[in-house]
């Protein structure tokens, strides 16, 4: 299994046979009746063999709509891929006919979707939906698909699989099912698992128990992750790097230890504000005041302007250029950038 060392920052860059995803300027609008919502504007981030990356930010920031456009599900009409590339392994998959995702999609690439009760169909025993997209994509029988079904369950850790292959979501708890929806993802064993909110819906002992599964799997298989969350929490747990999005834009993004650590970005640095800490006992959250921007008619500038406590003027009229920190931290914003000194803050 290969593993990412983020010691040496050099030869991540370097050694792009590692390199699973490359997303560049990736563009996703919406038509409704009041107007084109531009939910992603120019996303880019790569994804290596082994590492885990974590997309976080506030709910309707573009996590899940850029996660369903690397998986070409887009729904079109009403969306739109208006720009950009997914690249996989050297192929666009943005040029694919539907015909061509599909053999990709659940194959080389799946997804964990947010809700385990809803991502199962309840009238199909948990046997026949393990088994299905391995029909499909590879060339075995049924004996040999039932066999490898029983070996994900012991790896997702469901207990006497050979029987509970045989029973419905319905008979299973919400840890359990969501167990089941791993198990499903990694039939094909995948060379990238995107997950969207894995755990949700769960109570906090179970959280732990999912997220030390993605570690178990990882390690086992070297599948790469993207961790699609709002919970910084379970970033601190299982993240090797993090792209923190605002506004259909990522406007830092770095390693772990950058992150939390070194937050140069006001939006992430209110991010790790807002979360309870232990060693803080006693002292009072510190919330992001206002609201993100519509999406219907983005800001010119900085889509954080209105919320930021340092916004300048230039902040409001200019997108501002990513400014790299080191090889692997990169921020956007108006305060590292040398021109903005002396312009009053608005």
């Amino acid at each position: 299994m290969i593993k990412i060392n983020y010691e040496n920052t050099r030869e991540l860059q370097k050694n792009k046979e590692k390199m699973v995803l490359e997303v560049r300027d990736l563009h996703v609008t919406f038509k409704t009746y009041g107007g084109t919502v531009q939910a992603v504007r120019g996303v880019s981030f790569d994804v290596y063999q082994g590492e885990t990356l974590a997309i976080v930010g506030e709910s309707g920031c573009g996590k899940s709509v850029t996660s369903s456009a690397i998986m070409g599900l887009i729904p079109t009409p009403p969306g739109e891929i208006t720009k950009g590339q997914v690249i996989f392994k050297g192929k666009e998959l943005t040029r694919l006919s539907k015909k061509e995702l599909r053999k990709i999609r659940g194959s080389d690439i799946s997804m964990i979707f947010q809700d385990p009760m809803t991502a199962l169909n309840p009238t199909l025993t948990v046997e026949e939906q393990l088994t299905e997209g391995i029909k499909q994509h590879k060339s075995i029988s049924s004996a040999e698909a039932k066999k490898k079904a029983i070996e994900m369950m012991k790896l997702v850790g469901i207990p006497n699989p050979t029987e509970r292959m045989k029973q419905y979501p319905h008979q299973f708890s919400g840890g359990m099912r969501q167990r089941i929806v791993i198990a499903i993802a990694l039939m094909c064993e995948p060379e990238l698992l995107i997950a969207d909110e894995p755990t949700t819906a769960l109570d906090v002992t179970i959280q732990a128990q999912i997220l030390e599964l993605f570690e178990e799997i990882q390690e086992k298989t070297g599948v790469a992750i993207i961790l699609i969350t709002h919970d910084l929490g379970v970033v601190a747990k299982i993240a090797d790097r993090i792209a923190v999005m605002y506004a259909g834009k990522i406007i830092e993004s770095g390693t772990k230890r950058e992150i939390f650590y070194k937050p140069n970005h006001p939006y992430t640095q209110g991010l790790l504000h807002s979360v309870p800490r232990l060693d803080l006992k006693g002292k009072a959250l510190e919330p992001i005041e206002g609201t993100p921007p519509d999406l219907f008619a983005p800001p010119a500038g900085c889509p954080f302007t209105a919320r930021c406590p340092h916004a300048m003027e230039v902040c409001e009229k200019v997108m501002p250029r990513s400014e790299s920190l080191s090889s692997t931290h990169s921020v956007d914003c108006w305060l590292l950038d040398e021109r903005a000194e002396g312009m009053r803050l608005a």
